[in-house]
């Protein structure tokens, strides 16, 4: 029995210039990435930025139900278990280097993002040049519920949305829509799921002027559909109130002085997390909102080596992907048993290791 590849490059015929068109092409597994798929698509972007004939990048998802839910990160888990973390930061390593070579395309990159979009999934899709949404996308940054902080260039976007609804979305994990993620700014716009194939037929078969981006731009237009109202717009006076704190205690605090639902529901969820992670991630948005892309993508590679020798990454992903008892025992335990030099030293170079080297000019 033929075994299907993890993802298909196509080249779509057009009118002055060709698409390249990538499929994430693991729909059984929500079209999650591996090293493999990292790597092949970084290969890829560097033979299709080159071309004279390929004018733009579409990528979208295999399946009705996902864009990409995120790494394999079933993998890494048995990996550092096994003590192989070299091996575990190679997928690191090869996955930032593709967040960051989509950032710098100098070509129209556009996402398509229909279904579930999150963790690695959004590396592939929100670092491009255009990022459309269906009404059938589900977006998250589920990091901290797994022990572990919201990766793939997150420090970056995260800390340059709008209101700190970029802080929220970090720190609780909060599932949006797409009209929570373009009033984010993390996607440009709305396009029904009926539409997505004529889109990609459409930017084929437009000739593009000496100003690309703005063509795709005007081409995405026809489509979009628009919607004024957005569930986490109105609560963003408390969102920008209390999630604009310098700590997570005092976050809290604030989400206690309201009365509200969504207010209570804020806190139970932030409780449900790895201390550790709520303080690091924070730490870390902190940090990215001064930084660019490139320096971002190197602090967080220098995160993951520390993460990948502590107990609750692990603890994590057993409690919610592998035993799914939904119950993990965090270490520390509590926000006050997580020290500061605990923190500090997540953003410390790790002895013996080689800063992560981009091969970008």
């Amino acid at each position: 029995m033929d075994i299907e590849p993890e993802i298909l490059f196509e080249e779509i015929k057009g009118k002055k210039g060709d698409v390249g068109l990538i499929t994430l092409n693991r729909p059984k597994a929500l079209n999650a990435l591996t090293y493999n798929m990292c790597q092949l698509m970084t290969e890829q972007l560097t033979e299709w930025e080159e071309s004279d004939y390929i004018k733009a990048v579409i990528i979208q998802g295999a399946g009705d139900k996902a864009f990409c839910a995120g790494g394999d990160i079933r993998k890494i888990y048995e990996l550092g278990i096994n003590n192989q973390y070299d091996e575990a930061m190679r997928f690191f390593a090869q996955e930032y280097r593709l967040n960051a070579k989509i950032h710098d395309f100098k070509k129209p990159y556009i996402a398509i993002l229909d279904g579930i979009t999150m963790g690695g999934g959004m590396g592939v899709s929100i670092h491009g040049s255009h990022r459309i949404a269906t009404e059938r996308m589900t977006m998250a940054m589920p990091e901290t519920s797994i022990g572990f902080f919201p990766d793939i260039g997150g420090s970056y976007f995260l800390s340059r949305c709008p209101d700190e609804v970029g802080t929220y979305l970090a720190l609780t994990g909060a599932h949006i829509n797409a009209v929570d993620a373009a009033y984010a700014g993390l996607i440009d716009g709305l396009v029904s799921s009926t539409h997505c194939q004529e889109i990609v037929q459409m930017i084929a078969a437009t000739p593009f002027d000496d100003e690309p981006r703005e063509r795709v731009n005007s081409i995405l237009k026809e489509f979009a559909v628009y919607e004024e109202f957005t569930p986490l717009k109105q609560f963003r006076e408390s969102i920008e109130e209390c999630f604009s704190q310098s700590s997570i205690e005092s976050i809290i605090t604030h989400l206690k002085g309201h009365k509200g639902e969504w207010h209570t529901q804020a806190i139970e969820t932030l409780s449900s997390k790895s201390p550790t992670s709520l303080k690091v991630t924070l730490a870390q948005l902190r940090n990215g909102v001064s930084l660019d892309i490139h320096q971002c993508l190197r602090m967080e590679y220098n995160m993951v080596a520390h993460f990948l020798k502590q107990h609750d990454f692990y603890e994590g992903i057993r409690a919610m992907l592998v035993d799914k008892d939904r119950s993990p025992k965090w270490s520390p335990s509590t926000l006050d048993k997580v020290s500061k030099d605990l923190i500090k030293n997540i953003f410390m170079p790790l002895d013996g290791m080689q800063t992560l080297a981009f091969d970008i000019e």
